[in-house]
This record gives structure tokens, sequence and C-alpha cells, in this order.
């Protein structure tokens, strides 16, 4: 965390130290047991390969577009 003149705390994430939050999960000592019942990190690992970043990112696009136009809908229409 640094702090700016004004007094503002800004966090500083290091390069080195970027993580998906698969990578942070198996990072800690026992991950398993963060884990719901009946999941294992075999199937984890298969999901986290089954995309590449390209297709991961283009999926969470469509994801939020559609709740976004599923928002703005019960707005207009409410």
């Amino acid at each position: 965390i640094r702090t700016d003149k004004r007094g503002k705390e800004k966090k500083v994430y290091r390069y080195e130290n970027m993580m998906t939050p698969y990578e942070k999960l198996l990072s800690l000592e026992s991950p398993e047991q963060y884990l719901k019942k009946g999941v294992t990190l075999k199937q984890l690992k298969e999901k986290a390969e089954s995309l590449s970043d390209n297709e991961a990112a283009e999926q969470l696009k469509a994801a939020r577009e559609s709740l976004f136009r599923t928002v703005y809908e019960r707005r207009a229409g409410g």
C-alpha cells in the first residue's frame, strides 16, 4: 500500500505477484478444504484449461452484456 501526498492510500500490485483466482486457490495450503462438497481440484483444472484466455474473455463480455441488458430493460419497463 502506498500513500500519496494527500494521505490517500492506494494498493499497488506487482506484476509478478498477480494471479488468477484459480492460481491463488492453488497457492494456498490444502486448497481442497475450500472447495464445495463434490468438487475436486481435477475438475477445476479441467474447467480452467477448457477455454483459452480470449474465449473466457468473450464469454465474460457476453454475460455482462446480457446482465446489463436485463437491468436496463427492467428500469425502462418499470
